[in-house]
């Protein structure tokens, strides 16, 4: 999650169009994405949650060499993780679902059997 910069203005226009938005000390990518931060942050304070955390990488694919090529890692980042009821969570605001979404979804449901991507919608 990238800090806030100071520039006099709340939000910045990001390449999908969403409007970049600050609470407390984050910045997010969507307005959609930072009010559910404001739900879940309640719902721990209240009890309901527990050990949320905000952009989680998990690793889809090691980076490799071939051919003399490095290939970089492939991460999925998940919007928040956290646990509810003895299990864990993996979110994901989405406005749109883009292209990039879907094939990393797809191998992050093949990767971690135990956890399914839950999105959150506008």
């Amino acid at each position: 999650m990238e800090q806030f910069r100071d520039t006099g203005e709340d939000r910045i226009m990001s390449k999908y169009g969403n409007k970049k938005v600050q609470i407390d000390r984050y910045v997010f990518d969507s307005q959609l994405e930072g009010r559910r931060y404001r739900e879940l942050a309640l719902l721990e304070r209240a009890g309901e949650i527990k050990n949320l955390r905000l952009q989680v990488p998990f690793l889809l694919q090691e980076s490799f060499k071939k051919n003399g090529k490095t290939y970089r890692k492939i991460e999925y980042i998940a919007d928040f993780v956290y646990e509810e009821k003895g299990q864990t969570i993996v979110e994901d605001t989405k406005g749109m679902k883009t292209d990039v979404f879907k094939l990393k979804q797809k191998l992050f449901e093949y990767k971690y059997p135990n956890l399914t991507i839950k999105e959150i919608k506008d």
